[in-house]
Formats: structure tokens, C-alpha cells, sequence
């Protein structure tokens, strides 16, 4: 179907703007834009200069109009529009206001269902897990990320497209007379009010002038969802009047309502669910344990309950939820210490989910949390930390660091190691930081405690050329691979040649945290650094040799066999070890169908099939292969060849082996063009890093890595001058020139010198000029308003 798009008179009359100025190419607008760093196609775009207390969008008019932008939203102009003739501006009072007035104009194009959520905690996991148990029936457009603001929300919103049939959106607010701008713009048909908690109160009156304000955003819905248990929005609502005009769907652990939680059992890392509704009792079962993801869970229940679903099928989904990325940032700290930076809000749901977080890490047995004062809680002080004692000691926190005059009047609830400090400020200038060795620290405060200033003192001091592993990114490239899945299908992660440069413990841990089923390594010495980081789930060693041998036995890792003579390895390793029949070591058998890489021949099948038959001390996981030119459409009748013959080796080991073991051949590419060849397992490499194998894949990944380092110095040279070894280049007007404190030795390659490679700084493309040097490079920064000290991106997510 094609795009929805507005003419310019259209969005004229949208916005109750004035026209100051009109482009010569009539364009219809079919994308809009609000920050000149994310410009992909000037083309049929729109941009909204918008002003905010840090930065002013006006600035940047000039450097969109020379990047082809010809269309502007405008309030405060600092230039006359007459400077780009060949440019549309519209001027209205306020810009923030005009693209929420826009989008809402969009979003009334679609008569669609529409679910909208809001809360003080939960929204972006019930939006996420909605769209993996809606996703298999409906075309979904949801919020991406936790694009919940006045900003978020209308660039939401702006992507519903004629093919969807289902949209999914949060919303939160900060202040009052927020949300009825929100409910404009998304307008949701069935709603979820999560719960209610003390996040944002500092610009209410109360926690129940808060919740009137986000049950705003369903006064027009056909029906509400929500808690009983939370007495501000039960009361909330009753006052409200919307009792009278609207449905509502109510569950409640204490209480009657539409749906009653009966029982809740946690073992062995799953959580049985047992309601009762219409005079029936039905089960779920989750894999979470967690007193937030159930709740989220039972959300969602409901949610699929008023949609219409049979029970059977949301249990069977249920059991199949992924997790979902945090907003808590992980970062390498001092004395060889992980920092988990959780200070975007702070009560006491969020504290249990961060505190959940924190016993997932498993590089240090120490575990130290420092805590602020939980603020506008509404709570009796006894009572708020006596709970929240209770919850660290369930947890097994070794230490705490109390900062503020509340929680330091509450130690003695704390039976843990010990120590409090009334402000941010007095622990900076007293505590030893040098007590913190080898452990994880868990930083949770309100804002008004400034907590980055301790973040900033706890984290490792980098040079000025740093490597940034975006975690969230990576979990997003795993869950959007993940909805190309069938539930069943299981997957393995490729973290060898450390983890793609980008640090194979971190990442590894990230991805147990998000239940991948299988971990797989280059080498032995990797897989065993990673066991002893606490890594625990299955790890297949990709290239095992015969030093590896012992090292694979002793840590319970799961070589490829590839050939007989790495089977003949591994047997005489088995032999010396003197296994006990009852603990086979579990191994891979790599077929060859045409990669030609390595693999056993499928003449050699028989002869295999017959060696480990013959060896109970070996057990066999996985049978699998490798797709060639997944990605290339022209090779497809390979592809299919080797998909084929996959299938009738196959076939010969299950006569073999029953089905005791896992059949995977689908890489990155092959998931998104081979559906039907899942299998039991797919391998997921460096598309999982954000690098597409498959051209369409490539604007739904995000790019994990981005290397950055700073400008040490800005030179003018004149015109005739020359720069860098060799003079090979020459200044053919006066230049400003940077000098960066990077260089081949760091890995940017000789082959980008003179104007052959680009960096980014403050949003602008510079050329590299003159030769790369070992640990310096120059770039050419004429025109931008560049300064020493200002970030330069060599590769990443701003490229």
C-alpha cells in the first residue's frame, strides 16, 4: 500500500501556520524530522526546528538546506528565510505543539485498534511482550523503545502505515496537563493503566493528582484495564465518572473483580499464574520469576482476554516470552568493579527490578548497593525501608551505602554490612573508593541526589579513542530476529573472536540475562574465560584442538567435530579423563553441503553415524551446516540445494539417534530469507551486532558499536600548504584542520588517507586528510563549527 503523505498546503492548514516562504518542488511530506544528526532522505522530509532548554532546532536550518532539505517548521527564525530560496518554511507559535498537531492529524487517517498504555512502571515491557503475542496475527506498529513523551510519542505515532491493522503505544507524563495532548495523538481504543508510584511526583500533589492526570489518556477508550490493588487509580477512576461511558476489565489479587490471581508459584525460574474469571480457573506460566514481570504478565493476560483470544493460545505464547531491553546502563568500573547506573527514577517497584538485574550478574559474588532516599513515596518511613531491608536481604546484598537524611534515620533496619552519608556531596568527600574491589554496584537514586557525579567517580577513566558497546541495541537486534522465529525455534548467539571486538563477557551476560538458548566461541580459552565470569549456559567451541581438549572436558563445553580427526582428539581426551559413562561430553557434528569450509562430506555420513554409536561417552546436540550465499539472491538455487541436502543427512542421523539432538543451518541472512528451514535452532553472528547480512534487514538493526574518540587540535592552513608525512595533500584553500588521537595503530586503516575516509563531528561529515598516521589522524573541518575537545565519530550509531 503507499505511504500516507500530506501536501505542504495541507500541512499549512493542519498547523493554522503561515506560509512565509514556498519551495519550488511541490513535495508531498512523507517523513519528518527533528534532529539533523538522524537525516537519511532529505527528500519528501519535514523538519521541526524545535526549541528545548538545551538546544535550539533553528541552528540547523543551514546545514538541512545544504543536505537538501527543503521543507521547515519554524517559531523563532534566526535568519531570514529569503537566505534559501529554494526552501518552504511555516511559521507557527510553537513547534513541539505543530508536530503533535501533525501526527495527531496522521494518526486520524487509520481506523485501527489502537492500545494504549501508561504507568509509573511496566509500559515498555506490556508494550514489547504485546507485540510478541499479538505480532503472529497482527501487522503491529508499536513505540519504539520507550518513546513515551510529548516528543516520543508523535514520532510514534507518525509511523502507522495503511498496511498495519494493530498499533501499540505508551505514554507517560512528568507534569500536569500533559497526557490530554498525548490521548490527541494516539487516541487509544482498549487501555492499560500498569500501576501507580512515587516516579515524577516532585510536579504533583499527590500520588492521586497524578494518577487523574494519566487516566486522562482513557476517557475515550472502549475499554480500561487496571489493577484493583492500586487504591489511588481504583479511587481514581470511581471519581473520575468514566464508569459511566466507558467498559472496564479489573484483576486483583485481593479482591473481587473481573479477573482474581488465586495463586502464584515461582520454581526453577518460571512462575505458574492460576485466575479465575467467568466462574473458571485457567493457568499461565511465564519464564520470569519476578514480582514486576508477573504483574506485566497478568497485563497482558487481560489484554488478550478482551481481545477476544482463546486461552489455550495465550498460555501456549505466554510460555515463550522474551525478555525485554533495560533502561539500566552497565559500565566498566574501578579496582576491576561492574557499575549498573539505575538513577532514572527511584521507588520501590523499580528498585526490585534493578535488584533482579543486579543478581543476573555474575562476574563478582559482592554485591553493593548504593541508594538514595525514596522520595514522595506517600509511605510511613518504618514501613517503606523496613520492606525495602527485607527485599535487599532476600537478595543477598553485601553492602549498602544509604545517602540522605531518611534512609540514614532507618539504619538499623538494615541487617547488611553498613554505612550512610545525608548528601551526595559528603560521601564523595569521605568515602574510600578504594574499598570497592571486585564486585557489582548497583547506583539507585532520585534525581534531586545527583547520582552521576558518583557514576562518573566510579567508572573507569577511558582515554580519550573509546569503543562503546550499546547493550540495548543489542538486545533490540536480538528480539527483532527473534519475531521472525517460530516460538519453538531456539537460538544461538555467536560471541567468538570476542564477541566481534566488542567484549565477550559483557556481552555473553547480556545475552544469558535474554534467555538465548546457546552461546558458540572460536576457541577453547575463550569459553573457559567466560565460565569463569559465571557464564553458565551451553557454549559450543567452535575450532577445538588438541590443547583444548582437557579444558573442554573440565568446563562442561561442547566442541564441533568437523572431521575424524578432531574426533579422534576428543576420544583420546575422553580416554585419559576416564569419564563416567553417566557424563558424555555433548558435541556438534558439522556437515558440509557446500560452504566447503569445514564439515564431514556427505559420503563420510555412514561412517560417523557408526563411530559414535559406538562411544557412550559421547552425546550428540547438534547436527548442522553452513548456507554459503544465504544473503544473495542470485545464488538462491544453492541455497536450495544445500537446504536440501541438509535435510536428508539429516534424516540419517534421526533414523540413527531418534530425536534426541538439534538441527540448525540457518545464519542471520537465511532467518530472514529461509524461513521455513528454521529447524530446531538458528545461529545468529554479526547481524546480531547490528551489521545486516541482508540488505532489507538493515533498517531494522541498530548498530551496536560506535568507536569515538576527541579533536586534540585545531590548525589553519593556508592555502599551498601540506599535511602529514610524505606532503601528500594539499591545501588548496585556507583550511581548518583537526588533529584526532587515533590512528592505524588503533586500527583506522592507511587506505582512508586523503579524503578516502569520513568521520562525524557535531553532526557533519569531515574528510580524513593527509596519511593516517600510527596513533594521529587530520581532518578537514572548514565550515564546522568545530572546537578542541568536541566528540568525533569514526564509525557508529550517529554515522
Amino acid at each position: 500500500m503507499d505511504e500516507v503523505k500530506f501536501s505542504i498546503p495541507q500541512v499549512v492548514a493542519i498547523l493554522k501556520g503561515e506560509l512565509l516562504q514556498s519551495s519550488r518542488k511541490e513535495e508531498a511530506i512523507s517523513d519528518i524530522l527533528i534532529d539533523s544528526r538522524r537525516l537519511i532522505a532529505p527528500e519528501q522530509c519535514l523538519f521541526f526546528a524545535l526549541v528545548t532548554r538545551r538546544n535550539d532546532g533553528h541552528r540547523y536550518i543551514g546545514e538541512l538546506y545544504d543536505r537538501g532539505v527543503r521543507h521547515f517548521v519554524i517559531s523563532n527564525p534566526q535568519e531570514s528565510p529569503e537566505k534559501y530560496p529554494e526552501a518552504s518554511f511555516i511559521r507557527v507559535p510553537d513547534t513541539l505543539a505543530a508536530l503533535q498537531d501533525l501526527c495527531a492529524a496522521h494518526r486520524k487517517k487509520f481506523r485501527i485498534p489502537v492500545i494504549g498504555i501508561t504507568g509509573s512502571n511496566g509500559k515498555t515491557v506490556i508494550k514489547e511482550w504485546l507485540f510478541q503475542l499479538l505480532s503472529p496475527d497482527h501487522r503491529v506498529i508499536r513505540s519504539p523503545k520507550s518513546y513515551n513523551s510529548q516528543i516520543g510519542v508523535p514520532l510514534s505515532v507518525w509511523q502507522i502505515q495503511p498496511d498495519h491493522d494493530l498499533g501499540i503505544f505508551e505514554a507517560g507524563i512528568s507534569e500536569p496537563d500533559e497526557m490530554q495532548k498525548l490521548q490527541a495523538i494516539i487516541q487509544p481504543t482498549l487501555g492499560i493503566f500498569t500501576n501507580i508510584g512515587a516516579a515524577h511526583n516532585e510536579n504533583f500533589i499527590h500520588t492521586r493528582h497524578k494518577a487523574g492526570e494519566k487516566l486522562k489518556l482513557f476517557t475515550r477508550v472502549d475499554t480500561l484495564i487496571y489493577c484493583l490493588d492500586y487504591t489511588e487509580i481504583r479511587e481514581t477512576v470511581i471519581r473520575s465518572g468514566l464508569l459511566e461511558s466507558i467498559r472496564v476489565f479489573t484483576w486483583s489479587r485481593k479482591q473481587e473483580a473481573d479477573m482474581r490471581i488465586v495463586k502464584t508459584l515461582r520454581q526453577s525460574g518460571k512462575s505458574l499464574i492460576r485466575a479465575s474469571f467467568s466462574g473458571k480457573e485457567f493457568d499461565i506460566r511465564i519464564p520470569f520469576t519476578d514480582h514486576a514481570s508477573i504483574e506485566n504478565a497478568i497485563h497482558c493476560w487481560a489484554a488478550l482476554r478482551m481481545m477476544g483470544y482463546d486461552h489455550d493460545v495465550i498460555a501456549s505464547r505466554m510460555m515463550h516470552l522474551q525478555p525485554v531491553a533495560m533502561r539500566l546502563e552497565m559500565k566498566e568500573g574501578i579496582n576491576h568493579c561492574s557499575v549498573i547506573n539505575d538513577s532514572y527514577n527511584s521507588d520501590i517497584n523499580s528498585l526490585a527490578i534493578a535488584l533482579d538485574f543486579l543478581n543476573q550478574q555474575n562476574q563478582h559474588r559482592s554485591r553493593t548497593v548504593i541508594l538514595s532516599d525514596i522520595l514522595q513515596s506517600g509511605r510511613n518511613d518504618d514501613e517503606l525501608y523496613g520492606e525495602i531491608a527485607d527485599l535487599m536481604e532476600k537478595k543477598g546484598i553485601r553492602r549498602l551505602i544509604g545517602i540522605g537524611p531518611a534512609i540514614s534515620r532507618q539504619a538499623d533496619k538494615f541487617p547488611m554490612e553498613k554505612v550512610f552519608f545525608p548528601d551526595t556531596q559528603e560521601f564523595l568527600r569521605k568515602f574510600s573508593f578504594s574499598s570497592f574491589q571486585n564486585e557489582s554496584i548497583l547506583l539507585k537514586g532520585a534525581r534531586m541526589f545527583e547520582f552521576e557525579q558518583i557514576s562518573q567517580a566510579l567508572q573507569q577513566k577511558a582515554h580519550e579513542t573509546i569503543l562503546e558497546i550499546n547493550m540495548n541495541a543489542l538486545i533490540h537486534n536480538l528480539n527483532y530476529f527473534r519475531t521472525r522465529l517460530k516460538p519453538t525455534t531456539r537460538i544461538m548467539a555467536m560471541v567468538k573472536a570476542f564477541s566481534y571486538g566488542t567484549g565477550s563477557f559483557e556481552i555473553a551476560n547480556v545475552l544469558q540475562f535474554h534467555r538465548v538458548d546457546y552461546l558458540a566461541v572460536a576457541y577453547a580459552d575463550e569459553a573457559v574465560e567466560l565460565r569463569k565470569a559465571g557464564i553458565i549456559i551451553p557454549i559450543m567451541v567452535v575450532n577445538p584442538d588438541e590443547q583444548s581438549m582437557d579444558a573442554i572436558i573440565k568446563h562442561n563445553l561442547e566442541p564441533e567435530i568437523y572431521s575424524f580427526r578432531v574426533l579422534d582428539l576428543l576420544e583420546d581426551a575422553i580416554r585419559k579423563n576416564i569419564l563416567p559413562d553417566n557424563k558424555p561430553v555433548k558435541v556438534h557434528i558439522k556437515l558440509d553441503t557446500g560452504m566447503h569450509r569445514l564439515g564431514f562430506d556427505p559420503e563420510e555420513a555412514d561412517g560417523l553415524i557408526a563411530r559414535l554409536e559406538q562411544n557412550r561417552h559421547l552425546l550428540v546436540q547438534s547436527v548442522f551446516s553452513h548456507l554459503a550465499a544465504a544473503e544473495d539472491p542470485d545464488e538462491d538455487h544453492f541455497t536450495r540445494r544445500q537446504l536440501e541436502q541438509f535435510g536428508r543427512l539429516a534424516a540419517r542421523f534421526r533414523e540413527a539417534f531418534g530425536n534426541q539432538f538439534l538441527l540448525h543451518i540457518l545464519n542471520s541472512a537465511g532467518i530472514s530469507r529461509f524461513p521455513e528451514a528454521q529447524h530446531d535452532m538458528v545461529r545468529l553472528g554479526i547481524s546480531l551486532y547490528g551489521v545486516a547480512s541482508w540488505a532489507p534487514d538493515h533498517g531494522h538493526l541498530e548498530n551496536v558499536v560506535t568507536l569515538r574518540t576527541v579533536i586534540s587540535q585545531i590548525r589553519n592552513i593556508p592555502a599551498g600548504e601540506t599535511v602529514g608525512y610524505n606532503r601528500s595533500w594539499t591545501a588548496e584553500r585556507d583550511t581548518m584542520v583537526a588533529v584526532i588521537p587515533i590512528g592505524y595503530a588503533d586500527g583506522l586503516s592507511r587506505r582512508l588517507s586523503n579524503g578516502n575516509g569520513k568521520v562525524v563531528i557535531r553532526g557533519q561529515e569531515a574528510p580524513l586528510v593527509g596519511y593516517v598516521s600510527m596513533d594521529m589522524a587530520m581532518v578537514d573541518v572548514t565550515g564546522i563549527s568545530a572546537r578542541e575537545g568536541d566528540d568525533v565519530i569514526i564509525f557508529g550509531r550517529e554515522y
